[in-house]
């Protein structure tokens, strides 16, 4: 029997409300694209454009012929929940909404849901993308996100990134033709959008730590960066001038924002003030603004102070900010000395980095969450690694590391040739024989052969647990390295009588028994 699309319409009901709801939240009416895409999907409904070509109650797959400039064709799948169209598009087409509203109109009225969307339209935003001003251009951002943001309740962080892509692309498309507006209306858009995503946040409720929504502020933090980097090395405008007080204005908001996303909010504000924001009356300004401001509650205004310090050269009132660091604010000075060398301040990032170091142990063993730990140190090793340290200082720093530092440790003391150390730090973080030979095993073999032998014992010990003739093998194969040490050192007799105590204390290994003898390991 077939179906007619008012059977197929109510028994997928549910699913076409939703649909229809997500196609609505992504339309705008005061875009003129959307707006035609709107009207061209009515057209071919009021025009019995659509065609129910095929339907399949045990699959649930309908498929729909549209006549169009070209004949298309839209497959919706209730069981999947999804719906695609063989049209060019690889976004949402007005034959793909066309086929919703051709479902959707056996339980609503299609005329009462246009006159509802058009009603939200207020003004076009190509007329205000007409406009080169930075307020033409935050009622353009406002009319699009007050669009985007208009439920007052927390968003899915599964829907953030398509959400946000979806208003940003509705931006996008008001993109001056003028190359040189276009990075500056990119990184305006992009901060606005930011603002009001947090903002948002706040008011909700909505959680910010999440993986999906850290993903999305990192691109985020980096297409930001990209237009900074841009803007940087090209010629400022006078007519732009502006829209960077504008920019400078929203920069400072963000940060001041009462909670959500501090460290992000905190790298975004050192990345405009560290690349883009330069000039010394703009700095000495911004300054005095954040000296009479109250901090927020997630964020230590003094670190961002010490910033501002370092480049206006304030080197008093460096060394005074930089004791009221502690272990909650330590990460954001690091931020900050990290900021520095790129900049080239080296004296001023050798301040922050030794004053860092005792609150280091503590702060990545209990404050860093366990799978920052190990990447958070390779950041620290290559931070310090820029700096001049004393001995006790670099004590101090891979002692704070602790497992999470150990092969920087271990180049340290191998530097220092300190050899019995460096084996001492292996036994006590114990890894595997091989990454020992990468990892400058060879480098004590040759210099205190001696020391190394408690290493092999240990690793030969290792494998003969495993009880397999591989791992006997395996052994060894250690025993050898092991005998060429003992000879460098003049410890032969030694080795000797090691490897007859293994072959009584294993006598009972008849396959490890039969290695060692094959192996010719017993000196003649």
């Amino acid at each position: 029997m077939s179906s007619s699309f008012s059977d197929v319409a109510h028994s997928h009901k549910e699913f076409i409300e939703k649909t229809l709801q997500r196609f609505e939240e992504q339309l705008h009416p005061s875009a003129n694209e959307d707006a035609e895409l709107v009207t061209r999907a009515m057209f071919s409904v009021r025009n019995q454009a659509i065609k129910l070509r095929s339907y399949s109650a045990f699959t649930q797959l309908l498929v729909c012929q549209i006549q169009d400039v070209r004949t298309t064709e839209v497959t919706v799948s209730f069981t999947q929940q999804q719906i695609s169209c063989t049209c060019p598009q690889r976004k949402l087409c007005r034959h793909q909404l066309a086929v919703i509203f051709k479902l959707s109109q056996y339980f609503i009225s299609l005329q009462d849901w246009l006159a509802k969307w058009r009603a939200k339209k207020t003004v076009q935003l190509h007329t205000l993308a007409s406009e080169r001003s930075p307020e033409s251009w935050q009622r353009m951002a406002d009319e699009v996100l007050n669009y985007t943001f208009k439920e007052q309740r927390p968003i899915d962080c599964f829907f953030i990134s398509s959400l946000l892509e979806n208003a940003r692309s509705k931006l996008q498309r008001q993109r001056p033709f003028e190359q040189e507006w276009q990075q500056l209306f990119d990184l305006y858009m992009e901060v606005a959008l930011m603002k009001r995503l947090l903002q948002h946040a706040m008011k909700t409720g909505m959680a910010m730590n999440t993986n999906y929504i850290n993903y999305y502020l990192e691109n985020a933090l980096n297409r930001m960066g990209v237009a900074i980097e841009h803007i940087s090395k090209t010629t400022r405008l006078f007519a732009a001038e502006p829209f960077f007080d504008a920019l400078q204005l929203m920069v400072r908001d963000i940060l001041l924002l009462e909670k959500e996303a501090a460290h992000f909010r905190l790298a975004l504000y050192l990345q405009f003030w560290t690349k883009l924001f330069t000039e010394q009356k703009r700095l000495t300004a911004e300054l005095a603004i954040l000296e009479k401001t109250n901090a927020p509650v997630d964020i230590d205004l003094s670190v961002v102070k010490a910033l501002f310090y370092i480049i206006l050269r304030a080197s008093t009132p460096l060394e005074r900010i930089l004791q009221e660091m502690s272990l909650e604010n330590v990460e954001s000075f690091i931020d900050v000395a990290q900021q520095s060398l790129e900049k080239g301040y080296l004296a001023e990032a050798s301040m922050i980095l030794k004053q860092a170091i005792p609150f280091l142990q503590s702060f990545i063993q209990e404050q860093l969450s366990p799978v920052r730990r190990q990447q958070y140190t390779r950041k620290l090793v290559v931070l310090y690694e820029q700096i001049e340290l004393t001995e006790a200082e670099e004590l101090s720093l891979y002692t704070a590391f602790g497992k999470y530092g150990i092969e920087a440790f271990a180049d340290y003391l191998l530097r220092l040739g300190r050899y019995r150390e460096w084996v001492a730090l292996h036994q006590l973080y114990p890894t595997s024989i091989a990454y020992l030979e990468q990892s400058g095993l060879k480098i004590v073999v040759a210099h205190a052969p001696e020391v190394a032998l408690p290493l092999y014992h240990y690793y030969a010990m290792e494998e003969i647990n495993q009880k397999s003739r591989y791992n006997y093998k395996q052994a060894v194969r250690i025993w050898r390295a092991m005998k060429s040490a003992a000879k460098k050192a003049g410890k032969l007799d030694y080795f000797e009588s090691y490897i007859n105590a293994i072959q009584q204390q294993f006598k009972r290994l008849r396959a490890l028994q039969e290695e060692i003898t094959k192996s010719n390991l017993i000196v003649s």
